[in-house]
């Protein structure tokens, strides 16, 4: 009797045991009569309270109304910070690490960045409107890395010819008359050593002029332009002011800004690509490397590329060409981004921005900085 109290008991310390071990197992997510512990999922990155943008000022990423309606939907402050130029975007992103969460570098910069390692790959899945992104804008090789993607296309547009309809009735289709002198002391010119250099190149009819065929003669046809100009300017909100006050009524401008102009601000101001051609360029908005608020940066993008934002934006202030199909679809008969850019005839003029490697950016400078000296 005695010898099999023992063994009862002895059963049901071992009972005991097993039972304490299944429950330690449940609580430490281990199945039991496994050895193997449970998968468990991350959860996913919560979003802070505040996303910095980097982004040209007035570049539709800091209208009030758009920035009112992020945060009320998403609950995140938006603040922004302003460049003047490609290199100064790279400039405060190389230097001011986990400061920004989302930028807008144009495509022929978004190489530099992207070697660099500035950037994030970026989950096309976590973007709802990817998908409504036309093919020729997904498919780009030159928003890659491998098979990751680090820019998103979010418009693209011209920089050519502006003229007041006002002064010049019967209009103007040639860039021949920047350098013709009855146009002198009426010309506002960018201020863009990259973008003048390509600009005059297509003037001179060169069909690569990022890889110039007689840089020296694209200097001498420069010089020969700035007796013409009243000023070279910097900015979009200059050359609307000096636009508004007549002192200039002919320049070098963007094409989604034209449509600002004559949209908000209702400026006479009529865009043309003319017969030699104009520059074609594509931005991309990126996530920055060790972005402090991810996830936040996910759904200012995806909202940026929304039909929802960009109709009023295009329609009510004036913007860039989109790249989704579906946000083109939706802007009315007659508007300027469906009827005009979506010209095959016009978008053929063309020349495409292309990536300039850094020593000959550093001697295209180089001749600006002394073309202008000259002015």
């Amino acid at each position: 009797m005695k010898k099999t109290m023992v063994i009862f008991a002895s059963l049901i310390l071992v009972l005991s045991s097993f039972l304490a071990g299944c429950q330690t197992a449940q609580e430490e997510g281990t199945p039991v009569g496994s050895e193997q512990p449970a998968v468990t999922q991350e959860p996913e990155e919560q979003m802070g309270d505040v996303i910095r943008v980097l982004n040209w000022q007035g570049y539709g990423s800091d209208e009030a109304w758009a920035i009112a309606q992020f945060e009320e939907i998403y609950g995140v402050k938006v603040e922004h910070d302003y460049i003047t130029s490609e290199e100064e975007m790279l400039t405060k992103i190389r230097t001011s690490p986990g400061v920004y969460d989302v930028v807008l570098p144009n495509i022929a910069y978004l190489k530099i960045a992207m070697d660099e390692g500035l950037l994030e790959p970026i989950d096309t899945s976590k973007l709802e409107n990817w998908d409504s992104l036309m093919d020729r804008f997904k498919t780009l090789e030159t928003i890659r890395q491998g098979d990751d993607v680090y820019g998103v296309p979010w418009t693209w547009g011209a920089t050519a010819m502006v003229y007041n309809p006002e002064v010049y009735p019967d209009g103007l289709d040639s860039m021949n008359v920047f350098w013709d002198p009855q146009y002198a002391g009426k010309i506002g010119w960018w201020d863009s050593y990259e973008d003048s250099t390509a600009l005059v190149g297509i003037a001179m009819g060169d069909t690569t002029p990022y890889t110039p065929d007689d840089l020296e003669a694209v200097k001498s046809k420069m010089l020969e332009l700035m007796p013409n100009v009243r000023t070279l300017w910097t900015s979009e909100d200059e050359f609307d002011r000096l636009w508004a006050n007549g002192d200039i009524d002919l320049g070098i401008f963007w094409s989604g800004s034209a449509a600002r102009a004559k949209n908000a601000m209702d400026l006479p101001m009529e865009f043309v690509i003319p017969k030699e051609g104009g520059i074609g360029w594509i931005d991309t908005w990126s996530i920055v490397k060790d972005a402090p608020n991810r996830e936040a940066a996910y759904k200012f993008i995806d909202y940026m590329l929304s039909a929802n934002f960009y109709v009023k934006w295009d329609t009510e202030v004036g913007a860039p060409a989109p790249t989704s199909q579906t946000t083109l679809d939706q802007l009315p008969e007659g508007a300027f981004n469906r009827d005009v850019m979506g010209n095959p005839e016009v978008v053929a003029r063309l020349v495409w921005m292309e990536t300039v490697p850094e020593d000959a950016r550093q001697e295209w400078n180089q001749m600006w900085e002394e073309v202008k000296s000259r002015q």
